[in-house]
């Protein structure tokens, strides 16, 4: 199902770190930020990866929604957390917003 507002569409979810050591910066559907479509989209096909700098372990544990890295995906939020929940669950996204915005990409 397409997603239904602006949050889930245009704002990240999540940012996946892929084998090249490039990055994605992904929805609520896992769809590169901006995409709302139910297809399924293999990455490679658009040019929606980038190689950010200075994104060590503490700076993604920052970014995590738990305080945690565990694999190759960081979420900025879970469903718990979901930045409309509450004003306390967005002034915590935007935070994360400020921090991944303050990323420099190669």
């Amino acid at each position: 199902m397409a997603l239904g507002d602006f949050r889930a569409i245009y704002l990240p979810y999540c940012i996946e770190k892929r084998e090249d050591g490039s990055w994605l910066v992904l929805n609520r559907q896992y769809k590169p930020v901006g995409f709302n479509t139910d297809e399924h989209l293999t990455y490679e096909d658009f040019p929606v990866s980038t190689k950010f700098k200075g994104l060590g372990s503490a700076k993604l544990a920052e970014l995590s929604y738990t305080g945690k890295v565990e694999g190759n995906r960081v979420y900025l939020y879970d469903d718990g957390s979901n930045p409309l929940n509450s004003a306390a669950d967005m002034k915590a996204y935007l935070a994360k917003l400020e921090t991944l915005a303050k990323v420099s990409v190669a």
